[in-house]
């Protein structure tokens, strides 16, 4: 299976029954912050982005005004994406770990640890930490991106292909993070992993980036993703990494 298959695979999954309960609670945060978002990208800022890149443009560049625009849209549609995807998973983040680890239990067969509410208390720490160290890594290179996406005609052309392709990245090491962080396995190996081979974790990624970039459906698309990257881990992952 493709990831692009994974990820479609993390529908039917989200309704497995005694999987529904853990889908609820990450969708509720993901409907306000994605409806709180969009409402602002499409009501206010798709009106503005035209003389913004005017602006931004040699006068003798004006001309390529209908080309840049909808690439830029895309970009900025790229990164509100990632950027309230990022704090939807952040507060989260324990809530879709529990889905993660619910969801591979029933996938292997195998019964999960017995564990209080106290050890889970205390993962919590290492859980937000985690999230930490995913922002760690895309800032940098983020700002890299915004910095190349300066840069007139060339930048503003070849900038949002590459924000897609980044992004869509991320957002496989976001989704992936969560049964390979209930294993314990470092961050750098995860990331190590993920890209050998490369195809099926950035197929899995731009779907689901893809899909946080349609409204509505952009709405459910956590619970999904955490669904359909927990397969992905069981089938391709977890025998070389536990």
């Amino acid at each position: 299976m493709s990831g692009f298959q994974y990820f479609l695979k993390g529908f039917s999954l989200a309704t497995l029954p005694g999987i529904r309960r853990f889908v609820i609670l990450p969708l509720v945060v993901n409907l306000f912050l994605f409806g709180v978002a969009f409402y602002f990208l499409f009501s206010t800022l798709s009106e503005k982005l035209n003389s913004l890149i005017l602006s931004w443009l040699p006068e003798m560049l004006h001309f390529l005004s209908f080309i840049i625009e909808p690439l830029a849209f895309i970009a900025i549609l790229v990164v509100f994406a990632y950027f309230f995807s990022t704090i939807a998973n952040l507060i989260a983040a324990p809530f879709n770990g529990l889905l993660a680890e619910q969801l591979e239990a029933k996938l292997t067969g195998k019964p999960l640890p017995n564990e209080s509410l106290k050890d889970l208390l205390k993962d919590l720490p290492r859980i937000i930490k985690r999230e930490w160290q995913k922002l760690a890594y895309y800032i940098p290179k983020a700002i890299g991106l915004l910095l190349l996406l300066l840069i007139p005609a060339i930048g503003q052309t070849a900038g949002p292909v590459l924000w897609f392709l980044f992004s869509g990245w991320m957002m496989a090491i976001q989704y992936l993070d969560y049964p390979f962080d209930n294993h314990k396995v470092p961050f750098r190996e995860m990331r190590d992993q993920l890209a050998s081979p490369y195809s099926t974790s950035i197929s899995f990624g731009t779907c689901v980036l893809l899909c946080t970039m349609i409204p509505v459906l952009n709405l459910v698309v956590m619970p999904v993703a955490v669904c359909g990257a927990t397969a992905l881990w069981v089938d391709k992952y977890k025998a070389e990494s536990v």
